[in-house]
């Protein structure tokens, strides 16, 4: 199970420590935050102890006014849980009681000028991404059109060229060599570098470019989602599918079905171009037109006039 550190996630979000800065190394393997709401009048059934625990003004105003043995009762409660860390939002400054709990239990106690909402929204989406099963494969990755491809295929087979050409017709960059994949949901594949990677795009008999320096910001771009598996194959004579409408196949990674297409190589072959055409048929059929249907209905309408 993937984790990272209550010190990693103080210093993404610059976070400050109020109170077990000892303890720091304690590990978040959760990827959702939890407000202790239900917890603090005494209900603990379905308490997510092992989340990033976020008090805002709710919470702490629902503490100052108790009296201090019900406080001490009700926070006495929570921390016994040990849940990784406490944050406090919009900076609140009411909390020696916290600090005093959490040195004793050994939980760091943080805080934010951020409010509450804002805070959350961005905590739960770094966690989902940091903490995401992820999977290293052989690969290029781009971004045509708003459109997350995958480039496969052996060792060179053209994949950078062809990411290269993409990046000169004002498509995006993401990955090259190594692709790191991320599972972010049932249907959700993100796309992105290794950072050791990051801009640079490996091209045959030139050598290493960095997209960035030479194409501009605008050529790069850190993450995609992934929604369609293009594999470069050498040409096979007499085995291309001219059918209108092509059977789909998908691959799997991670549990989740990307669909396949293979494109076969040839000199003289537009391969940019075929990528180009798979992902606009790709939106396209997401808007729910298929060029075949449309094609057969004015073939039927023809044979009836």
């Amino acid at each position: 199970m993937k984790s990272i550190t209550v010190q990693s996630l103080t210093e993404t979000f610059k976070l400050e420590v109020l109170s077990g800065a000892s303890c720091m190394d304690r590990e978040i393997t959760r990827s959702k935050t939890h407000r202790p709401g239900l917890e603090f009048v005494g209900y603990f059934d379905f308490f997510p102890m092992k989340r990033v625990q976020v008090l805002g003004r709710k919470e702490i105003n629902y503490l100052l006014k108790l009296s201090v043995e019900q406080r001490k009762l009700h926070i006495g409660n929570i921390v016994k849980y040990h849940p990784p860390c406490f944050i406090v939002t919009t900076g609140q400054q009411e909390i020696p009681y916290l600090t005093l709990f959490c040195d004793q239990e050994g939980i760091p106690l943080l805080r934010t000028e951020e409010t509450t909402s804002e805070f959350i929204a961005k905590i739960d989406t770094y966690l989902v991404k940091a903490l995401a099963p992820e999977l290293s494969i052989h690969g290029v990755c781009v971004n045509v059109s708003g459109i997350g491809v995958l480039l496969r295929g052996k060792s060179g087979i053209g994949k950078s060229e062809t990411a290269h050409t993409l990046i000169r017709r004002g498509h995006r960059f993401v990955a090259d060599d190594v692709v790191v994949l991320k599972k972010l949901g049932p249907a959700t594949l993100l796309g992105t570098h290794n950072e050791t990677t990051r801009e640079f795009l490996a091209l045959r008999s030139i050598g290493l470019i960095n997209v960035v320096r030479q194409y501009g910001r605008r050529a790069f771009q850190e993450e995609t989602r992934i929604v369609l598996d293009i594999e470069l194959s050498p040409w096979r004579e007499n085995s291309l599918n001219n059918e209108l409408e092509i059977e789909p196949q998908f691959t799997d990674y991670l549990g989740v079905q990307i669909p396949h297409i293979e494109v076969q190589l040839q000199p003289g072959r537009d391969v940019a171009g075929l990528i180009e055409a798979a992902a606009n048929n790709w939106y396209l059929k997401q808007l729910g037109y298929s060029a075949a249907e449309e094609f057969l209905q004015r073939i039927e309408n023809g044979m009836q006039s």
